[in-house]
């Protein structure tokens, strides 16, 4: 077995000063030179969000997921503020702030997906053939104009958000009424809902394929507030959403404690 060579740790002997020779002037000690401490790096993008939202655990996951360099800054109870209205006058969330952008900002959870997707070439989690590519934005197309606005007329009563203007739940209808109205949307849940998985996944992990992609981030965000109506899940959404936040990891899990978090809080409420 060789040996680790070792450094000696004697000196090697100073030289001789030739006869006549002036000693050597010693420099003078300079004190060392502070270094200037550097500016923390801005993060790139900046994102704005509710933690307890849905619509916004999907770009926090995606962020995540996608490793990008961000920020993220809690509006909760700001989106009404006249400097958050004077840059989003739709008061919306997520947001993000961004150099490319034409206006500097970007709200709307797919679209901010796609746009970063698109400007990073995460073509694993959005792919660019146009036939794939086709296949996702229907998803979450589909998603955003059938599948989530039952799950919003059936879970918002519970989690004590705001009704959407024109919904009996927003109306001065008697409760019967409206519990009436919020039962029929749950019980709409269930085709959509089959449709993601016999259609869209149509026997694949994921919509993406093997791997998830931003419209089974969003699918999977969604399902995650029927939690608070303990809405009986097909098991082959328990498993969808289990393999989901297996292969995303922390990218998902700590975006979901926040929403899980706060649909534990309201159901505790209505129990007390």
């Amino acid at each position: 077995m060789a040996k680790t060579a070792t450094k000696s740790s004697k000196k090697p002997a100073a030289k001789a000063a030739k006869p006549g020779a002036k000693p050597a002037a010693k420099a003078a000690a300079k004190p060392a030179a502070k270094a200037k401490a550097k500016p923390a790096k801005k993060p790139a993008l900046t994102l704005s969000m509710l933690k307890p939202s849905v619509n916004n655990m999907s770009v926090r996951v995606f962020a995540r997921a996608a490793g990008l360099d961000h920020s993220e800054t809690d509006v909760w109870g700001h989106t009404r503020s006249p400097e958050y209205m004077a840059r989003n006058p739709a008061h919306l969330t997520p947001m993000i702030e961004d150099k490319g952008l034409p206006r500097g900002v970007l709200w709307e959870s797919c679209a901010i997906m796609q746009y970063l997707a698109n400007k990073h070439g995460l073509e694993k989690l959005y792919p660019k053939a146009p036939a794939k590519r086709a296949m996702i934005d229907s998803a979450m197309f589909y998603l955003i104009g059938t599948l989530y606005p039952y799950v919003a007329r059936a879970t918002y009563p519970a989690l004590n958000f705001p009704q959407y203007a024109g919904e009996v739940g927003h109306s001065d209808a008697h409760p019967d009424k409206k519990s009436e109205a919020q039962k029929a949307a749950a019980a709409a849940i269930a085709e959509p809902l089959e449709v993601f998985h016999s259609f869209f996944r149509n026997g694949k992990p994921f919509i993406g394929g093997k791997n998830p992609s931003i419209a089974d981030i969003r699918l999977a965000a969604t399902l995650e507030f029927l939690a608070v109506i303990d809405y009986a899940l097909p098991k082959w959404a328990k498993d969808y959403m289990a393999a989901i936040e297996k292969k995303l990891g922390k990218a998902y899990t700590e975006p979901a404690g926040d929403v899980r978090g706060y649909i534990a809080y309201v159901k505790s409420q209505a129990n007390a």
